[in-house]
């Protein structure tokens, strides 16, 4: 069973605000897009994946992201991530109708495919179901199976927010990977010692990251 993902990006102008102490505000979107690059190739690398729906309207971002293979629709509502998600699910649902659907954040710079294959092999056999950010507190990746609503809830404590919409939080170790999103300084450098991709190695390159 492959699935489509669908992974929300809003412009890189805007994009990853809390790294500003770190990268300030000229290498901040560079950033954004390197950790959207390395999210969008590690996907597409993954075999339970067939196909990448990013849903933005970065035309830097739709340029570098098409080129690694993603399918690229704009950020029609213009009314938040949530809506988005929902816009960009229903594109997703209209090209494979009967494809397993996730969504994915577009800040996983040190995904690795074979984990995320893990992830999404667990959540097969639920209607809806979830993994928790490294910080237990968000949410790096929602699923639905053939038939059933995405229904996003994603935002602050959206961990609790999708427990309560009904989605199954996955009870998976080892998929740190899957789990380590980048907001802030810290979450970069843990990403970085997890190993990040060739994008963002080359991003943040020279960054001074105080510990």
């Amino acid at each position: 069973m492959q699935w489509t993902l669908v992974i929300p990006l809003k412009p890189l102008v805007r994009a990853k605000s809390r790294l500003a102490p770190t990268a300030g505000d000229a290498l901040r979107p560079g950033l954004a897009l390197a950790f959207a690059q390395d999210t969008v190739a590690a996907a597409g690398a993954c075999t339970a994946v067939r196909d990448v729906v990013v849903v933005t309207d970065d035309v830097r971002a739709e340029r570098e992201l098409a080129a690694l293979g993603a399918r690229v629709v704009p950020d029609s509502p213009q009314a938040g991530l949530n809506a988005a998600l929902a816009h960009g699910a229903a594109c997703a649902r209209a090209l494979r109708p009967a494809a397993p659907l996730a969504a994915l954040n577009a800040d996983l710079p040190a995904l690795r495919p074979l984990e995320l294959a893990r992830v999404l092999a667990t959540a097969t056999v639920f209607p809806r179901a979830f993994l928790p950010d490294a910080a237990g507190i968000g949410t790096t990746l929602l699923s639905a199976a053939p038939g059933a609503e995405l229904l996003p809830a994603f935002g602050t404590a959206s961990r609790a927010r999708h427990t309560a919409s009904g989605a199954v939080e996955l009870p998976l170790d080892g998929v740190g990977s899957v789990r380590q999103d980048v907001d802030t300084g810290d979450d970069l450098r843990t990403a970085l010692a997890l190993g990040v991709g060739p994008y963002t190695a080359r991003a943040a390159a020279g960054l001074l990251i105080p510990d």
